[in-house]
């Protein structure tokens, strides 16, 4: 079950760098015919439009396939798709060299190839979906949004959404190796038990990157525990010099996440208004960030 802490914010840790994840650009199909120029085209040019027929027909028996839970015979597939049967068999025997799909006891299922293609489009559309959600608080509040992970005993900065307009912090020092110095790391930290947090720090010791750094792991450790869940991080200039970043926590399941924001050190006065935005609409759309647990 996904939560979001949802008290007002008071100043504390850092944010995140710029990994972006926008979704593919989507063209709209050509309007051609097959095998005739397009009505634009010059007289006597090939559209560029025309489309493979042997590469039609292998998706038709693709998906003619995914259709059967328990595998269908070759003279099945050829009559369910309309294909001549030695075509049927000429384009099975690729797909199973290929990988596409398996033959077991004259039965012709899915392969491995074809559900890496399924797992892949899946996660295409989840990361799409935060990545969306994500552009509409950079777009609504104006500023560069940020959604990180703790997994594995790591700090894994899932998506960044900014623009020319709002740029992101610039990762000029490795983001995991320096959670205790940005408000992402830190929110993410104070939602971890003692002894995962000194285990973080033993591989990830405190070191200073501005002059506003926390001095070492004890100062650190004690500014963890003075966070409430219900709080909001906010963290100026300890990660970089001229920034000012806030990091709202996430509870989703037993997973430890965070959306983050940052602004230039001469907007500071904006950026408690735009964490306590940002923390007022996240539970509209926590079922989006859900999803980004199996990206």
């Amino acid at each position: 079950m996904a939560t979001v802490d949802t008290a007002p914010a008071e100043p504390h840790a850092p944010l995140t760098r710029p990994r972006s994840c926008t979704p593919p650009v989507q063209r709209p199909p050509s309007a051609a015919v097959p095998g005739q120029p397009d009505s634009g085209d010059a007289p006597g040019q090939a559209s560029a439009a025309t489309l493979i027929g042997s590469v039609q027909r292998a998706m038709r028996l693709l998906e003619t396939v995914a259709a059967h839970e328990y595998g269908a015979p070759a003279k099945q597939l050829a009559r369910e798709t309309g294909l001549a049967l030695p075509t049927t068999y000429h384009l099975l025997r690729t797909l199973v060299h290929e990988g596409y799909l398996r033959r077991e006891k004259g039965l012709f299922f899915l392969g491995d190839a074809a559900e890496r293609l399924s797992s892949s489009g899946a996660q295409q559309k989840r990361r799409s979906t935060v990545a969306d959600t994500l552009a509409h608080w950079r777009d609504s509040i104006g500023v560069p949004v940020y959604y990180a992970m703790y997994r594995d005993g790591e700090i894994e900065v899932i998506c960044v959404s900014d623009s020319p307009e709002t740029p992101a912090v610039e990762e000029w020092a490795d983001f995991r190796e320096t959670g205790h110095a940005h408000a992402i790391g830190q929110c993410l930290l104070s939602q971890l038990d003692e002894e995962a947090r000194r285990d973080h720090l033993a591989r990830y010791p405190v070191q200073s990157l501005t002059p506003y750094t926390v001095r070492d792991n004890h100062a650190l450790l004690r500014r963890l525990a003075r966070i409430s869940r219900m709080e909001p991080v906010v963290e100026r200039q300890e990660y970089a010099l001229g920034t000012v970043c806030a990091a709202i926590p996430v509870t989703i399941g037993t997973t430890a996440a965070t959306v983050g924001l940052s602004l230039p050190f001469h907007q500071s006065d904006r950026l408690l208004p735009a964490a306590h935005r940002l923390q007022a609409d996240i539970g509209r759309h926590l079922g989006s960030l859900a999803l980004s647990i199996s990206i």
